[in-house]
Order: C-alpha cells, then sequence, then structure tokens
C-alpha cells in the first residue's frame, strides 16, 4: 500500500511521523499523476480566501501556486498494472470503506493462488 499526494515530502514526512503511518506516501508534484488520471480540482478565489482565513497555506504545502488538490481515490493495482478497482468521490468526506478493499485484495490473492 502506498499514499500518492501533492504535498511536499517534508509535509507528508510530518504526516506519516504524527500518524505513525507504516506505509510510503509519495509525492505527486503539481498534481501531474491525479490530473493524468482526471482526478483534480481547482479552487476558485473565493474559497481561496476562505482556506486563507483559516491560514491553511495550499500553495506552502505542494509547492506551486496552483490551489488545485486531487480528488480522494482508492485505486487497487494488480501486480501486472492492470486496475482491479478504483472509486473517487469529490466529497473529501466520503471515503471508501476499508471492509471493501480488504475483500478486493483477498479476491486478488484467491485468483493469483
Amino acid at each position: 500500500m502506498v499514499a500518492i499526494s501533492p504535498q511536499r515530502p517534508e509535509h507528508s514526512a510530518t504526516l506519516r511521523e504524527r500518524h505513525q503511518l507504516t506505509f510510503p506516501i509519495l509525492f505527486d508534484e503539481g498534481n501531474a499523476w491525479a490530473q493524468t488520471l482526471g482526478l483534480t480540482h481547482g479552487f476558485p478565489d473565493d474559497l481561496q480566501e476562505v482556506y486563507r482565513s483559516f491560514d491553511l497555506d495550499l500553495p506552502r504545502y505542494n509547492g506551486d501556486d496552483s490551489w488545485r488538490l486531487p480528488i480522494p481515490a482508492r485505486l487497487v493495482v494488480r501486480s501486472d498494472g492492470r486496475i482491479e478497482s478504483i472509486e473517487a468521490h469529490p466529497d473529501y468526506t466520503v471515503r471508501p470503506e476499508p471492509e471493501d478493499t480488504l475483500r478486493i485484495l483477498l479476491g486478488l490473492v484467491a485468483q493469483e493462488s
């Protein structure tokens, strides 16, 4: 398992430490990979101002001033590189259930055995 984030590596390292994550967080500079998948969205000027009022400096964390973020997604990729499952939702509070991910992974293990 890996996470992919547009956050600069030093910010992701702090996150890994704070939450004691045991998997790598890869740096998607400028959201290039997420954009390739069509999984990014921008912030209109008024929403940028809201973020700034909460001292959320997205350009500092991401290292660019694009004000773009990836849409949260879960991809399960087979060992041969084929995508087995993808789930994405523009509402960052809607996330795949861990049990669903585990079910998919166990199904792959059974197929490859």
